[in-house]
Order: structure tokens, then sequence, then C-alpha cells
């Protein structure tokens, strides 16, 4: 899946003579994603590992304690300080609170580049789902993330406060998530500017947003991005690889048990879970980054060939070495900036094609390929 491109050395004129060596300098660079892991980020991991990794892996699979980590996640956000180069504000909008008849009301954050907050109507947006498994985290806690892609992009991001389980189960975050949706396109925001982004759950969700979109005839986004997304909720792939993932972060034993909360007495049933089976009617580009390390990395790889198989156009991320949702270090790890950078490339070029196939007389095509 991540082949290394090749050198590029010209094709001698003569078979007698011996293939000339490249110069290292000559040779064309590798991406970032497929370098080694830098000093700062194996030290990291290592501290994770010991420090953070056994309580995780140990995390209680009923809802008082995951509302006890909850609360502690929130605390801890608010250690978090965003850069001053955002400004961050409640979404304020006089439905919010009861909601257009028959859909939930919209309830977030948007994150908006100082420079880019002119007052005008946006002629885009990123939607943004933050991960937590479903059942912890919020827009707060993700704001390293979504603040570095508004400045990347130049697009306010819209961060719902989507509700969690064990209290609401799926598909009650889907659905908050498609009134997200609707609520952007309802106030003149053009799909064709839309992208739909999110990490480990909200990567999973992200990506039934998607596929939810496309199914029931709402306008296409312009693309999809998904930081290390929890493809699986049975946990089959991920639990097959814990032995040999060196995943400083996440256990698929916790992933499990955590799974069975968040699915409610419906179990796994519902078929807007399961990404791996989805039809995927004509989706939009799609780019999937994973960690090397992590333990989700066969359940990114095998979404990325499923939607492969469905003529999408994806493009996946193996980043050598990075551990889970590496991509909110972005501050303090010089791979997790890169993968901020690559995203913010890959949503550019995802809204410029939207736009270009909206325009009159233009045509759309994807490549369906995997970097």
């Amino acid at each position: 899946m991540d082949s290394r491109p090749l050198s590029g050395a010209p094709a001698e004129v003569t078979p007698l003579t011996a293939p000339r060596a490249v110069p290292r300098a000559a040779a064309a660079p590798l991406p970032s994603h497929e370098r080694g892991p830098s000093v700062r980020s194996r030290a990291i991991s290592g501290a994770l590992w010991y420090g953070v990794r056994p309580f995780l892996h140990r995390v209680p699979g009923h809802a008082a304690g995951l509302r006890t980590a909850r609360t502690t996640v929130d605390a801890a956000a608010l250690l978090m300080r965003h850069t001053s180069r955002v400004t961050v504000r409640p979404l304020n909008d006089p439905q919010v609170e009861a909601g257009p008849a028959g859909r939930p009301g919209v309830v977030g954050e948007w994150v908006v580049g100082r420079d880019a907050d002119d007052g005008r109507p946006p002629p885009g947006a990123v939607l943004y789902l933050h991960g937590g498994g479903y059942v912890v985290c919020s827009p707060r806690t993700h704001r390293p993330i979504t603040s570095r892609l508004a400045l990347d992009t130049g697009l306010p991001v819209l961060a719902p406060d989507y509700r969690l389980a064990p209290e609401h189960p799926f598909p009650a975050p889907l659905e908050d998530a498609l009134a997200a949706y609707r609520w952007l396109l309802d106030r003149g925001v053009p799909a064709a500017g839309i992208v739909i982004a999110g990490d480990s759950a909200g990567g999973h969700l992200a990506a039934a947003l998607t596929a939810e979109v496309c199914r029931t005839g709402l306008p296409r986004p312009a693309g999809a991005v998904l930081f290390s997304p929890w493809v699986d909720l049975t946990c089959e792939l991920s639990t097959r690889a814990q032995r040999e993932a060196r995943d400083p972060y996440i256990s698929a034993y916790a992933a499990r048990r955590i799974a069975r909360l968040v699915v409610g007495p419906a179990g796994f049933d519902d078929p807007r879970l399961a990404l791996l089976t989805s039809p995927w009617t004509d989706p939009p580009p799609i780019l999937i980054q994973v960690g090397g390390a992590e333990v989700l990395r066969p359940e990114a790889e095998a979404l990325a060939e499923a939607l492969i198989r469905s003529g999408a156009d994806c493009e996946l991320q193996v980043w050598n070495g990075q551990m889970h949702v590496f991509q909110i270090l972005n501050r303090v790890l010089p791979e997790a900036s890169a993968a901020m950078r690559e995203a913010a490339r890959f949503i550019g070029s995802a809204v410029a094609g939207a736009r270009a196939g909206a325009a009159p007389g233009a045509a759309a095509a994807g490549t369906g390929a995997v970097a």
C-alpha cells in the first residue's frame, strides 16, 4: 500500500554498460509520511506507552465510569489553549435550540482565522467531527486540530457538539452530524465548498455522514478527510492486529468494550455503522491518514480498498511510526504539522475540483488511487 517512489534514474542506452548508481542527493526525497519518526515523536510515544496506555487499556465499559472519564477529559481540555490567530465563538442561530421541524437542533462552535473573519458569509467550510470513542471529548478538546485547519485552509471550521453515548447511542451522533451539514446548506454555504472531516470515532462519523449524504441525494460535499478513523466498531480487525501493533495509545480491547455502549440495544445491525460494506454511491474524494504504529491501521487500509473498489478517489497516507491521531500534536510534532499541511493541501484541491465540476460545462473525474 505505501510503496516508495522510484528513483527516476534514466535507462541506459546500451545493455553493455553497467547501470550507473544514482547519487543520494539526486534521488527523489521520500514523502513526509514514509520517513522515519523523529526523536521527539519516539519520546512522546514512549511516554504515552508507559504513562497513559495502561489506564486506557482498562477503561471501564459502563456508563458511570465513562461519565467520570468525560469530566476528567473536559477539565484537561481547559489547559489546551488554542492559538491567538483564530477566533472561537459558539454557534449562534435563532433555530439552534428547537431546530427545524423533524430535525434536531445544531450546537457547537465556529473556529475562524482572524485574517479570514470579515463578517461575510463563508464560501465554504470544514465540518469537523471530533473523536473520543463516541463517549468523551468535545469541540473544545480538539481545537488544536480545528484551529490549524482554519489557519491552513482559510476556511471556517464548524465543530458540532454532537450527542454522546451511552446516554445517546448511535444513530444519535449521525443525526446531529447530518443536521449540521443541512444547517450549512440552509445558510447558503455551497456543498462544493464543504469538506467533512473527523478523527478516530469522529472519522467513523465523518465517513458515515459522507455515505449518508450521498445515499439520500443531498448535495455532495467537496471531499472528506479522515484522521485515524475507527472504521470497524466490531473491532475484529483491530483485535487481530493488537499483538503486533505497538500502538502507544489505543487498546483494541478497550475499544470493543466501549463499542457495545455506542451501538446500544440495537447492536451492530444498523447498516450505517458498517463502512466496509457500504455501497458508497458516488462519494467525493477522500483522504485517509493513519499512523503506522497504531492498531487501527488495518481498518484504514481496508476502508481505502473498499472505497477504491467502489470507484472512489481515495488517497491513503500511512505515517511511519506514528500513533493514533498524532495530528492533534501539530504544535510540537514535526510529523503532525506536516500531516496537517497535507490535509490542507487535499482540502484546497478537493474544493477547487468540486467548484470546477459545478461550473457550467465542466466535467469532473476521479482517479481512484491510493498513495
